[in-house]
């Protein structure tokens, strides 16, 4: 699903250009089996077509990597989230409108800076232990 303005991530990519990103992500869930996400993949390379300078636009294969969606409880495709500061703070699931998304992404690119500037630092070692 790479293009000229969405990147097709793998595994070892996602800290980097995801968690420790100084721009607010969006992120597109997908198996390249899903009609949905085939038919919203035009309208979301679109979209970081118009938002690519505020905003990173990442796709991420979920039967490839299905460790990185069970992190963050994606359970079907496509699911879009929105991370800022390194956390998810915005989720859409399934067919949703073009539309919807947009709305999404220019919230993000209005009140970014806010969401940055209110984010916490992640602790990442995680165990099942305290």
């Amino acid at each position: 699903m790479t293009s000229d303005y969405l990147l097709d991530i793998e595994d070892k990519e996602w800290e980097n250009r995801v968690e420790h990103s100084n721009k607010p992500v969006f992120v597109m869930f997908y198996s390249p089996s899903c009609s949905h996400c085939i038919r919203i993949q035009p309208h979301v390379e679109e979209l970081a077509k118009d938002f690519g300078t505020e905003v990173d636009f990442i796709t991420l294969n979920l039967v490839r990597y299905q460790y990185i969606g069970e992190r963050y409880g994606v359970m079907a495709t496509p699911t879009f989230m929105f991370f800022c500061g390194g956390k998810p703070v915005q989720t859409r699931v399934g067919a949703v409108f073009p539309a919807m998304l947009k709305k999404m992404v220019e919230e993000m690119v209005t009140h970014g800076k806010e969401c940055r500037l209110s984010s916490s630092d992640w602790k990442y070692e995680i165990t099942g232990y305290g």
